[in-house]
């Protein structure tokens, strides 16, 4: 059985497997009028992928199947074109990675306003207000833990995560619970007037 994680990659996967496969055989076909007719061929059944409205609306829609036909072949296709061809050597695929923010790969549940959120209260200079704002801050993540996943948590699970996110930078005092909102306060629905 041929699974796709298997399988070489789609250039453009909208067109699906077949049409890549029928491209890779023009691509070996020896006899250069064989090979245009395939392509001919290649190009119909891509019409039919197309959207009707935008093969009325599109004025060049053959202009971009030519263009669809050769990037999927990366170039390699040599077929006589109704049109001329810009140059193939500045094209590059585009096979970086994308980088996801670093927020996102770990603790994501917290979202970022919680990650400014520490940013603010560890710069600020009054020592009262920079103790009450880490408790908000910790209501907020249980809040958004809650809201995740839908469990109980334990406070100590927070103030962990409080000192991972912070860098070592807020250590709340594991004893206090009482500053904390509990677990059902977040969870109960309001009531729609």
């Amino acid at each position: 059985m041929e699974y796709n994680t298997d399988r070489l990659k789609l250039v453009i996967p909208e067109y699906g497997r077949n049409i890549h496969k029928m491209i890779d055989y023009a691509i070996n076909i020896k006899n250069r009028e064989k090979r245009n007719l395939c392509a001919l061929k290649i190009i119909k059944l891509m019409k039919e992928f197309m959207n009707f409205k935008l093969k009325k609306s599109f004025p060049f829609f053959q202009y971009k199947l030519w263009n669809q036909l050769l990037i999927m072949s990366k170039y390699k296709l040599d077929v006589d074109t109704p049109f001329t061809i810009r140059n193939t050597k500045k094209f590059r695929f585009f096979e970086k990675k994308i980088v996801y923010p670093e927020y996102l790969t770990s603790f994501r549940y917290y979202g970022k306003i919680v990650r400014n959120m520490i940013n603010v209260a560890i710069n600020c200079k009054n020592e009262q207000k920079k103790e009450e704002w880490f408790y908000a801050i910790a209501n907020t993540m249980k809040k958004n833990y809650l809201r995740w996943n839908k469990n109980i948590v334990e406070n100590d699970i927070i103030f962990n995560d409080l000192k991972k996110l912070s860098k070592g930078k807020i250590c709340l005092k594991k004893h206090d619970f009482s500053t904390l909102l509990q677990g059902p306060y977040f969870l109960k629905k309001k009531k729609i007037k």
